[in-house]
């Protein structure tokens, strides 16, 4: 059989690349810095939002689009590239039959790699920087089934699927509040009467409500308030709610004064409250799209 090795060698007096040792200290020293600036990014960007009520709504803006991200993708997301609405690394859109433009703008994500034994016995995930393209930075046409809105019936089904406490319907509620989770009687009333979206918005706030109460030993409905609020705007724009009379231009002052490790665990917070609820609706929603008289595949 013929050889070719010779083919990678080098002119005389140049080392031929077969003989260059690779590094592996100076490989894990380089991916070590890269994890380092990127949580350096994530902390400075949260800091940013906890005292910016504009940034703090983009920031969930960009988490309701990526529900399934971490608040620290994020945040990593929002500072490199705030309207990306769908990532995906080179190999996954390569296997959708889209290719990624040359000299591409990527986005610097946090990928969960091995566990490992921490010092005091408990175990840890480590994390491995990933890079990741939107659709915007992709060439070829993309085949995607057009999103079924369900309507509002079924939707509102949805959201109330599984309550986690009984809802109750009244005439009217003090202060003009279209729901009330009352946290003594472990109930959610309902004013009578209004439209698809303001039950929604109403509801779902509520929900949220009922939900920390659930976590939290000391639960609290003015400290847990601005939690439900960003939750349920996340459930808004999940679902295609409008949200015209969320604000966010006075964040809570406990929250500016929070340092980026709080921070983080604030929007996980609000990021899982949100999440609880929409797990449900989804499990609601994948058996309205189920014909009656079909049983479903396990």
């Amino acid at each position: 059989m013929s050889s070719f090795d010779d083919i990678f060698a080098a002119q005389t007096g140049r080392q031929r690349w077969g003989d260059q040792p690779f590094d592996k200290d100076a490989w894990a020293a380089k991916k070590q810095e890269e994890r380092k600036e990127l949580y350096a990014l994530a902390d400075a960007t949260a800091v940013e939002i906890s005292s910016n009520g504009e940034k703090f709504q983009a920031y969930l803006d960009v988490q309701a689009r990526f529900s399934r991200y971490t608040p620290t993708n994020a945040l990593l997301i929002l500072a490199q590239m705030p309207e990306a609405t769908q990532l995906r690394d080179f190999d996954a859109w390569k296997d959708l039959g889209v290719s990624v433009q040359r000299k591409p703008r990527s986005v610097k994500i946090l990928e969960p790699g091995r566990e490992y034994d921490r010092e005091d016995g408990t175990r840890g995930t480590s994390f491995e920087v990933k890079r990741v393209y939107d659709v915007s930075q992709t060439r070829g046409r993309l085949r995607t089934s057009p999103a079924v809105q369900p309507d509002s019936r079924t939707l509102l089904k949805a959201l109330i699927h599984r309550s986690p406490i009984p809802i109750q319907t009244v005439e009217s509620i003090p202060n003009n509040l279209g729901a009330l989770y009352d946290h003594q009687q472990q109930v959610i009333f309902v004013c009578r009467g209004m439209g698809a979206e303001d039950i929604f918005r109403s509801v779902s706030k509520e929900l949220c409500h009922a939900e920390l109460a659930g976590i939290r030993e000391d639960y609290n409905r003015n400290d847990a308030a601005f939690a439900a609020y960003s939750a349920s705007y996340l459930l808004c724009k999940k679902y295609g709610i409008d949200v015209p009379d969320y604000h966010f231009s006075r964040l809570p002052a406990a929250f500016r004064e929070q340092d980026a490790k709080t921070i983080r665990e604030s929007l996980a917070e609000i990021k899982d409250t949100a999440n609880q609820i929409s797990a449900r609706m989804y499990r609601s929603l994948e058996q309205s799209r189920t014909p009656k008289g079909k049983v479903q595949e396990r």
